[in-house]
């Protein structure tokens, strides 16, 4: 009888990996973003904004964050941002990540507190670049500014 593999082991990403994401990326979108203050998708956004990443609201129930236009979907975006950041429940993660790649956006980064071994399969198959269940915000805090 197999294990499931502990979060580290199925997730595991270097910092090299995550450092290369945070540098190379300069747009972001944010699928599942609330309105809502406190809430976690508002503040990472925020503070991707005020790190110097164009940031893109996906939500379809919103028709702006802010004075920032909301987008419906990935697929209605006026561009291709470098980075898909996602705040959706893990069963939404791969159809997340199925349009993402069809926008063409080549990585992926799921929330910390969101685990979808089939999302990260799918990215894995397709090629993207993916780190999952891991904060962006306390990530980007910890590597450090001066290796991003």
């Amino acid at each position: 009888m197999s294990s499931m593999p502990s979060k580290i082991e199925q997730f595991s990403v270097s910092d090299e990996i995550m450092s290369k994401m945070l540098s190379e990326s300069r747009s972001v979108a944010v699928v599942g973003i609330s309105d809502k203050l406190g809430r976690p998708s508002l503040t990472v956004s925020s503070y991707l904004q005020d790190h110097g990443y164009q940031v893109y609201p996906v939500n379809p129930t919103l028709e702006s964050v802010g004075h920032v236009k909301c987008h419906p979907s990935l697929e209605s975006l006026p561009v291709t941002p470098d980075l898909c950041v996602v705040f959706r429940k893990a069963s939404d993660i791969p159809d997340v990540i199925k349009e993402a790649h069809r926008k063409g956006i080549s990585r992926i980064w799921v929330q910390e507190g969101i685990q979808s071994p089939e999302g990260y399969r799918i990215a894995k198959d397709m090629g993207l670049e993916i780190v999952m269940d891991r904060c962006i915000m306390k990530e980007y805090m910890r590597i450090g500014k001066s290796s991003i």
